[in-house]
């Protein structure tokens, strides 16, 4: 796997609340790659996507094995999650200031034939290839509700005031559900994590676009960086994109 990552604070936000990480287990047989997207006020969102990163891949490198099937790799990944939730609620309980503090993941976990994805909250995974783009993971939020039930349509969502608030997160919840998806991939498929704010000012058209048909991969992640930023960054834009060799 070839593998990029990039985080911004935005044009609005005066502090960056977002937090990734890229690293390749003991064995090489393994990439991890998670994006967490901070809330709770400055302090409590910087501290638990920074928690939720640095958990997860720590608890991962631990008990990855080279010869783990993608039903191994996705149980290993929900218990990862459930260790960093567990470490950001108990960080949560020494201040007053980060007692509601919480965050979103997605993650992939790379094996020979393709990823294992996992998500909790509205931070986003799509699988790219030439023949389109598809998004991999479901949203745990209220418009996404309200889209399953036909209240309202997919693009009605975009614009929704309340299209923020999330159902299910890393901290607020004592044990949230981690949704897992295993992901086959070709030679050349591309993976997209991203956290909303690349979400909400860039169309899933536009990164097919620019992953496909742009410059090259190496700088993709910028070119999406300025179209987001062209549209105002309302909030902190993060993206990992991983291509299979």
């Amino acid at each position: 796997m070839k593998v990029w990552g990039m985080t911004d604070t935005g044009l609005v936000r005066k502090e960056n609340q977002d937090a990734y990480a890229i690293q390749e287990d003991a064995t090489g047989m393994h990439t991890v790659c998670v994006v967490c997207d901070g809330m709770g006020g400055a302090a409590g969102g910087q501290l638990a996507s920074s928690i939720a990163v640095s958990v997860f891949t720590e608890e991962l490198e631990k008990i990855l094995e080279g010869d783990m099937t993608p039903e191994q790799l996705r149980e290993a990944s929900s218990y990862a999650a459930s260790l960093a939730n567990r470490a950001i609620r108990a960080e949560a309980e020494k201040s007053e200031d980060c007692r509601n503090m919480g965050t979103t993941l997605v993650a992939a976990v790379t094996y020979r034939n393709g990823a294992v994805i996992s998500n909790v909250g509205d931070s986003r995974a799509y699988h790219i290839t030439p023949d389109g783009i598809t998004r991999v993971t479901k949203d745990h939020s209220l418009v996404e509700s309200m889209v399953e039930r036909g209240d309202i349509t997919a693009e009605e969502a975009r614009r929704h005031p309340n299209k923020n608030l999330i159902t299910r997160a890393l901290g607020p919840d004592i044990n949230p559900i981690c949704d897992g998806y295993i992901c086959p991939m070709e030679q050349g498929d591309y993976l997209l994590l991203c956290t909303d704010g690349l979400v909400d000012t860039v169309t899933d058209q536009e990164m097919l676009f620019e992953v496909i048909h742009g410059d090259n991969p190496e700088t993709c992640l910028e070119r999406l960086l300025d179209i987001s930023k062209s549209r105002g960054a309302a909030d902190n834009v993060t993206a990992v994109l991983l291509q299979k060799q």
